[in-house]
């Protein structure tokens, strides 16, 4: 019905264009119900733990010689997008004059700070320092010029393959696993790290509304139970006594003067 509804809507649309309306109808329920948010596919920490296993081993032992640069390809790609929150379509685009190796000084880390390019423009991005060897690894693999792109071909293939082996292309919920989940897995482990939710939707080229509704919100690990279960401390018997003999002294008193 709703996808009915968006087409009828565009036909509308296009007779007010030629003025065969004089006005658009209203199309929208009288009371519409709140719909289940859908949250993002992503990888937990075992599973994570798993793919990356599984990837590693690929690299290191494909089933073909010919196939080594793709699984080694793959796996610091699994490594990268991890690590740094980056769209597939922006891994795609990143070039090596993209990325600048430094060190920073709020965390006493070395990290590689990103200029990425992607559906929402131009925007920066900080990695974590896991990913810093892998950096040095593809440059080493690859020899490449500044312009290379990092990641040239799609693995899209390979991913699908060692998930369906490693019984990972489904969530608990039945969504599928994509490259994309990677992404997603990155924001989950910052979120569950205690990252200010402010600084990575700015790392992340999103916003916090984005990130609250499809992320935290079905992550326990966010919740702080010492600020949910607060308890007023009770005073001992022994005082709540005193205190209500003194209050039955106090009104005696207030008795006597009136």
């Amino acid at each position: 019905m709703d996808q009915e509804i968006v087409c009828l809507r565009q036909i509308l649309k296009t007779a007010l264009r030629h003025q065969w309306l004089n006005a658009l109808p209203d199309l929208s329920e009288p009371y519409r119900k709140n719909g289940m948010i859908s949250h993002r596919a992503w990888f937990s920490r075992d599973e994570y733990r798993r793919l990356y296993e599984a990837s590693g081993r690929r690299a290191r032992k494909p089933k073909s010689s010919r196939w080594r640069w793709w699984g080694e390809q793959l796996h610091d790609l699994i490594v990268f997008m991890s690590n740094t929150g980056l769209r597939p379509d922006e891994a795609r685009r990143l070039q090596y004059c993209d990325v600048t190796k430094a060190f920073d000084e709020s965390t006493q880390e070395t990290i590689l700070e990103i200029e990425v390019r992607g559906k929402r423009g131009y925007g920066p991005c900080k990695s974590t320092q896991n990913v810093v060897p892998v950096f040095e690894r593809l440059k080493k693999r690859n020899k490449p010029k500044p312009d290379d792109f990092i990641f040239p071909k799609y693995h899209h293939e390979m991913f699908n393959r060692i998930l369906e082996e490693e019984g990972l292309k489904l969530d608990r919920e039945g969504r599928p696993r994509t490259l994309y989940s990677l992404r997603h897995t990155y924001i989950c482990f910052r979120l569950t790290e205690g990252a200010d939710i402010n600084m990575l939707a700015k790392n992340c080229r999103t916003s916090v509304e984005m990130i609250e509704k499809y992320y935290a919100a079905h992550l326990k690990d966010v919740l702080d139970a010492s600020a949910i279960n607060v308890r007023n401390k009770k005073p001992p018997k022994k005082e709540v006594a005193e205190i209500r003999q003194g209050e039955l002294e106090t009104m005696r008193r207030t008795w006597r003067i009136g």
